[in-house]
Formats: C-alpha cells, sequence, structure tokens
C-alpha cells in the first residue's frame, strides 16, 4: 500500500506548540493550498487542509513558522473518527507530516518564512571565467600535412 502526500501552501494562523501527559511535542496547524486551475474571470480557490506534527518536526515548525509562511510538507494521511457534542460520529481527515521545508522566498527584510535566514551560508558570485580561445575554420598553422602514400605504413 502507498500512502504519501506531498503539499505546498501556506499556514493560516501561528501553530501553537503543546505537549502530550507523556512529554511528546505535538503541534497542529491548517494550511492553505491553491488549487492548479481557476475558471475564467474567476479567482483561483484554495483548499484548507489540517496538518499535524509531532516531536523535533512540531518543535522546528512552532520556532520557524508563523501565519503567512509558505511550507512544504511530506507525510501521510491519517483518519480518525470521533463524536461531536450531538453525539454524532464524525471522521477528520488530516497530514501528519514526516519532513517540513522552508517553501517562500525571502521577504523585503531579508528574512525567509520565520528567522531562519540567519543560519543560512552567504554566498559571493565569482569572477566569470576567462574567455576560451576561438579556432577559426581555415587555420592550419599549428598542422602539418601528413603524407598518407607512403610505403612505411605499417599495415
Amino acid at each position: 500500500m502507498l500512502n504519501v502526500v506531498a503539499l505546498m501552501g501556506r499556514l493560516v494562523a501561528d501553530p501553537e506548540l503543546r505537549h502530550t501527559p507523556q512529554g511528546l511535542s505535538v503541534t497542529t496547524f491548517t494550511i492553505a493550498v491553491d488549487r492548479s486551475y481557476a475558471r475564467p474571470g474567476e479567482q483561483r480557490q484554495a483548499d484548507f487542509i489540517d496538518i499535524v506534527c509531532w516531536r523535533g518536526t512540531a518543535d522546528f515548525v512552532c520556532k520557524y513558522f508563523q501565519k503567512g509562511s509558505m511550507i512544504a510538507i511530506d507525510g501521510s494521511i491519517q483518519t480518525r473518527t470521533y463524536q461531536d457534542k450531538n453525539g454524532n460520529n464524525r471522521k477528520a481527515f488530516e497530514i501528519v507530516a514526516n519532513n517540513v521545508h522552508f517553501a517562500g522566498a525571502k521577504n523585503a527584510n531579508g528574512n525567509t518564512g520565520g528567522g531562519y535566514a540567519n543560519a543560512q551560508p552567504e554566498y559571493t558570485r565569482e569572477a566569470p571565467p576567462a574567455a576560451a580561445p576561438s579556432f577559426a575554420i581555415g587555420n592550419n598553422d599549428d598542422f602539418s600535412v601528413i603524407d598518407d602514400e607512403g610505403e612505411d605504413l605499417p599495415f
């Protein structure tokens, strides 16, 4: 069986870190994912997808991401059932994130999604390489003519 999900979207609210009675870190949040198509004359619609992160992934998300941050997630779909306030059985679908990644470009302040820019290395642009020599067609000064009609060929 295969249960793999890859999503990229924006957080609709700041994630909040919680802990289970056993001390495990957990956070749940929702991302808005734009659909890949739009009807002519209409804006592109978005789907709002619930995400769950555990342990170090939860700590990472709460530290570096906030509302509006672009995030890329890979994980799996999980379903759970519960009873609402009226006693009706309900089913919820959510994505359990295995990995999360920064997906947004740097903003006007030079920061990425949650202040992570300070940990990124800075790169300097190197000088362009020297131009390669050009070899014009018909320039035979570096070559000598071989007489291939000789009798001393080994074959």
